[in-house]
C-alpha cells in the first residue's frame, strides 16, 4: 500500500497476527487465491480535497442517462413522485433514525408502519400484512419458507411468468435448503393450469404465480389457486401494486400470501435500489409471517398507542425458532410508499392506474401497426407488454439509447428462444408524444 496511515494496525501487529496464525508475510495469506484473480495492485491514489472530489462527481454524474425517456419494466417502473414524498420523508425525525430496539418510545415510526400496514391490506384485499421487507424477491422467498412452516411441505410449483430475477434469488437461497422448486412452463403467455394440475399432490407446500406476469399479461388464478387448496397447498400472488387499482385483487383469487415490490409506489429507479418487499396475509397465518408486526393497543388509561406485536426474528428470538434470520422491514422505504399512497388518496391512484393502462393500450396500436413488429401474447394487459422484432431485441435496445429512448428490456437474456423478443411499459409519466416518438424511432431500428 502507498499509504496505510488510515489502518490503525502498525507492522509490529500485522506481524503479530501473521505469526499467530503461522504465516511469514501477506504473500502467503493470499496463496490460496489463484494469481489470475488477484487485483494487479493495491495503491490507493492520493486523497482529493472536498473541491476536486466535488468536481469529479458532477464530472460522473453528467455521464448518467436521465435523460433518456424510460420504456423500461420488467419489475420496476418510472412512476412520478409528488416532491412531498421527498420533503416529508427527509425529516431528520425519519431519515437518521435506526431499528427502534425499545420501539414502543418510537411511537411516530410505529404508527407510520402500522398505516403503511393498512394500506398494503387495502391494496391486495388480504387480512393482515407486516412491516415491509428487503425487496420483492427477498418477500418471495420469505414466502415459500412461510408456507413451508404452515404446510410441513418442501416443494413448490412455480409459473416462468414469475420475474425470472425473483426466480434466480430463489435458486441461491435455498442452494443448500431442503427444497424442491419446480418451474412450470407457460402457454401463450399464461399458466398452464394442465401441467400444474399434473404436478399437484400431497407434497406440494405452495403454487406461486405472478398477475401480471414478466410479460405483462393478466390472469385470473382463481381455478388454479382453488386447485391447490384441494391438496392442501398454499397459493402465493405476486403483485403489481399499482395494477391492483384496476385489476381484481389477489384476495378476490383466493390467495393465501401475496408479496410484491413496493417501487412503484413513490421510490426512484436508483440504479437499483433501496427498495422495499410488501407482504400480505391471512390472519389465520399470521402466526408464521416473517418480521415485524406493528398493531395498535390502548394503555390503562384507555389511550391508543402503538407495539410491535410480533417480532418473530432471530434478534428477538432462538435462531431454530425465528421466522426468518435474513429479513428486516424497510422503514423509510415504507414510509415513502405510504405517503406516496396517502398523497395520492383513493381516487388519484386509480387515476394513475387507469393512466398506465391507457397509455399502454396506445403504445399497443402504435408499436404493432410497424411492419415487422407484432404483439408476442394475444393477452389483456396491464401497462406492459411484449412485442416480437425482426431483428435482436438487445441490438435495438442499443441503437434507440443514441437516440434517447430506454427502448424497454431484451427478454432473451432470461428466456431462451426470445432474443428477438422486447419488453416495453408505459407509466403515467410517458406521454402520447413521447409514445409517437418512439413508435417512430422504432420503426426506424427494425
Amino acid at each position: 500500500m502507498s499509504d496505510t496511515s488510515f489502518i490503525a494496525n502498525g507492522p509490529e501487529d500485522d506481524r503479530a497476527m501473521l505469526a499467530a496464525i503461522g504465516l511469514k508475510n501477506f504473500d502467503e495469506l493470499f496463496a490460496h487465491i489463484p494469481v489470475e484473480l488477484r487485483s494487479a495492485s493495491l495503491d490507493v491514489e492520493a486523497g482529493l480535497s472536498e473541491m476536486e472530489m466535488n468536481r469529479r462527481l458532477k464530472a460522473l454524474s453528467r455521464r448518467n442517462a436521465d435523460h433518456l425517456v424510460n420504456f423500461c419494466g420488467a419489475g420496476f417502473y418510472d412512476h412520478f413522485i409528488p416532491a412531498a414524498v421527498d420533503a416529508l420523508s427527509g425529516r431528520p425525525e425519519f431519515y437518521t433514525a435506526y431499528t427502534p430496539y425499545q420501539p414502543e418510545a418510537s411511537q411516530g415510526t410505529l404508527q407510520a408502519i402500522y398505516e403503511f400496514q393498512t394500506s398494503i391490506v387495502r391494496l391486495t384485499g388480504m387480512e393482515v400484512a407486516n412491516a415491509s421487507l428487503y425487496d420483492g424477491g427477498t418477500a418471495l422467498f420469505e414466502a415459500i419458507m412461510m408456507a413451508f412452516r404452515v404446510t410441513r411441505r418442501n416443494r413448490v410449483l412455480i409459473d416462468e411468468g414469475v420475474n425470472p430475477i425473483y426466480r434466480a434469488m430463489l435458486k441461491c437461497y435455498s442452494a443448500n435448503l431442503d427444497f424442491e422448486f419446480v418451474e412450470i412452463p407457460m402457454a401463450g403467455g399464461q399458466a398452464r393450469r394442465a401441467a400444474f394440475n399434473a404436478r399437484l399432490n400431497k407434497d406440494v407446500a405452495a403454487v406461486i404465480v405472478q398477475n401480471p406476469n414478466f410479460f405483462g399479461c393478466l390472469d385470473d388464478f382463481t381455478d388454479l389457486l382453488a386447485a391447490a387448496h384441494r391438496e392442501g397447498a398454499l397459493g402465493i400472488v405476486s403483485a403489481y401494486p399499482v395494477s391492483l387499482g384496476v385489476v381484481k385483487t389477489p384476495a378476490c383469487m383466493g390467495a393465501d400470501i401475496v408479496i410484491g415490490e413496493g417501487q412503484s409506489l413513490g421510490l426512484p429507479l436508483s440504479f437499483g435500489g433501496p427498495y422495499l418487499g410488501f407482504m400480505a396475509t391471512r390472519k389465520a397465518l399470521v402466526h408464521k409471517m416473517p418480521g415485524r408486526l406493528v398493531g395498535a393497543a390502548r394503555d390503562a388509561q384507555g389511550r391508543r398507542g402503538f407495539v410491535l406485536t410480533l417480532q418473530a426474528r432471530e434478534q428477538h428470538i432462538r435462531r431454530d425458532k425465528a421466522t426468518s434470520n435474513i429479513c428486516t422491514n424497510e422503514a423509510l422505504c415504507a414510509l415513502r410508499a405510504l405517503l406516496y399512497l396517502t398523497l395520492l388518496g383513493k381516487q388519484g391512484f386509480v387515476e394513475v392506474a387507469e393512466l398506465c393502462a391507457m397509455n399502454a393500450a396506445y403504445a399497443w396500436e402504435r408499436l404493432t401497426a410497424i411492419q415487422g413488429v407484432a404483439g408476442t401474447f394475444r393477452q389483456y394487459f396491464f401497462n406492459e407488454f411484449a412485442l416480437t422484432l425482426p431483428v435482436p431485441a438487445a441490438d435495438v435496445v442499443n441503437a434507440l439509447i443514441d437516440k434517447g429512448f430506454a427502448a424497454g428490456f431484451p427478454v432473451g437474456r432470461y428466456y431462451p428462444g426470445m432474443s428477438n423478443v422486447l419488453l416495453v411499459a408505459f407509466t403515467e409519466k410517458r406521454t402520447k408524444e413521447e409514445i409517437d416518438m418512439f413508435a417512430a424511432a422504432l420503426e426506424a431500428a427494425v
